[in-house]
């Protein structure tokens, strides 16, 4: 799932593509809003929160759309032609661009001042101008029983780290993904790292954490498992996290990270 420094990167591209200018077309191809027609209204901006996407209209509305696994934003010159079949979910186009979303898990029409309704259950925005690491462990602390490593993913806590994130903070901080939140001394530390990590990386596409941009040294664990740590030689390990049907992917040095 793209995580919170891609999907600030495409809320950047859509802004490039549609602030400000008059919708010439709209097309949902979702059944719940396949009568709403946007055309005519020019649009404001495209904000992102967390993992969300928040496109404000004209008229006091606001597209909301989320990636999701599978789903992307393609922004292309007006006119040509898109992707055949039922890949897309959603086109916003004015005279010189259209966006085009394909396999979009989420796609909403409501009134912008209920936006809330939709989002207003997310922790504090790890790229967002109201970026509260107290919040954040605030929140943390409210289960203290918890995984780290469950309690990272819950964007109820703090909005866009994702499986890359968890591994990768979690390695450089040196603890196990299965400690308890309530165990960790500096839980601030800990999130105000993984700020500054989707920082990093929100102007780039890829991810890097080592701060080596060549595509086999980019990450400390994710992406490595079997492979032997950067730091100590011991093999990477590659486990799941969470109940099912929620389980996620996570990496760990058991080396550097002991139990």
């Amino acid at each position: 799932m793209p995580e919170g420094d891609a999907v600030y990167r495409t809320a950047t591209r859509l802004r490039g593509a549609l602030d400000g200018r008059v919708l010439t077309r709209s097309d949902f191809r979702v059944p719940r809003h396949a009568t709403a027609d946007l055309t005519g209204r020019a649009v404001i901006t495209t904000l992102s929160r967390g993992k969300h996407l928040l496109t404000r209209v004209e008229g006091d509305l606001t597209v909301h759309t989320h990636l999701r696994m599978d789903g992307s934003w393609q922004v292309m010159q007006a006119g040509r032609r898109t992707a055949p079949g039922d890949q897309i979910r959603l086109i916003l186009a004015n005279q010189q661009w259209q966006a085009v979303g394909l396999r979009l898990g989420m796609v909403d029409l409501v009134r912008t001042g209920e936006e809330e309704r939709l989002v207003g259950h997310l922790g504090p925005d790890l790229l967002g101008p109201d970026w509260d690491p107290d919040e954040a462990v605030r929140r943390l602390r409210g289960a203290p029983g918890r995984t780290i490593g469950e309690a990272l993913l819950d964007q109820r806590n703090l909005a866009g780290i994702g499986t890359i994130y968890r591994a990768e903070t979690l390695f450089l901080r040196g603890i196990w993904p299965w400690k308890k939140v309530g165990e960790i001394e500096d839980l601030n530390g800990l999130v105000s790292l993984a700020q500054r990590l989707l920082d990093a990386n929100k102007s780039y596409a890829g991810t890097v954490t080592t701060g080596d941009r060549r595509p086999a040294n980019q990450t400390w664990v994710y992406g490595r498992a079997g492979r032997p740590c950067r730091r100590c030689g011991t093999r990477i390990s590659r486990g799941e996290m969470g109940a099912q049907p929620q389980e996620r992917l996570i990496l760990w040095c058991a080396g550097c990270q002991p139990s």
